[in-house]
């Protein structure tokens, strides 16, 4: 049976590329594309998807903020996150939702293609050895690195809370946990780390 394929990405050159792959090199042809959350959750609910290729930042938002609501309602959708952001912090972070399939932007055509095969064809996926144990982000859970998200683009307490419908005291929390996880002594400190570790924002 042929695979239901979404793909979620703000870039349509990338969209486009990874479509033509599935289609040419892959031989799949049920493949839909979107390029905001909005039109992702409308999309989903449009058509029974078996596969969902997403990034995890799309034009109007992290699909972080996406991805529990996704589980909950479509728990037999295979996810894979393809993404800039680094493995050994996002990778990490999405197994607490069950997404294991994770695959760098960064990597060469043929691995891309193999790892799309494997998780289109339902296989395991391999794994990747992660370096950087000491990767200060890697500790943080996916709501703490959905609002590091939102500190790094200097977005204040109150306009976050107001953004994830939280109160203005869990955010104060949460970014308490951040610092005190990543030992960065102010945003200044946060930014350049998270330069070093390739946190994109």
């Amino acid at each position: 049976m042929q695979p239901k394929i979404l793909i979620a990405d703000d870039h349509s050159m990338i969209r486009k590329g990874l479509k033509l792959h599935m289609q040419l090199t892959l031989g799949f042809s049920d493949i839909q594309e979107v390029g905001t959350c909005n039109d992702l959750m409308r999309e989903l609910v449009k058509k029974k998807y078996t596969h969902l290729v997403l990034d995890i930042i799309l034009s109007d938002g992290s699909t972080l903020e996406v991805i529990p609501n996704i589980r909950r309602v479509y728990p037999d959708l295979s996810i894979l996150v393809f993404s800039m952001q680094p493995a050994e912090i996002y990778g990490e972070a999405l197994k607490q939702y069950g997404i294991n399939h994770y695959l760098s932007k960064s990597v060469g055509e043929e691995e891309i293609v193999e790892v799309l095969r494997k998780f289109l064809h339902n296989e395991s996926p391999v794994r990747q050895n992660i370096q950087h144990q000491d990767n200060p982000f890697k500790t943080l859970a996916p709501r703490e690195l959905e609002i590091l998200h939102y500190i790094l683009k200097g977005v204040g307490t109150k306009d976050i809370a107001d953004t994830l419908n939280l109160k203005m005291n869990t955010i104060s929390t949460i970014k308490t946990r951040i610092f005190e996880k990543t030992t960065a002594g102010n945003i200044k400190e946060l930014m350049e780390l998270a330069t070093l570790y390739n946190v994109n924002y």
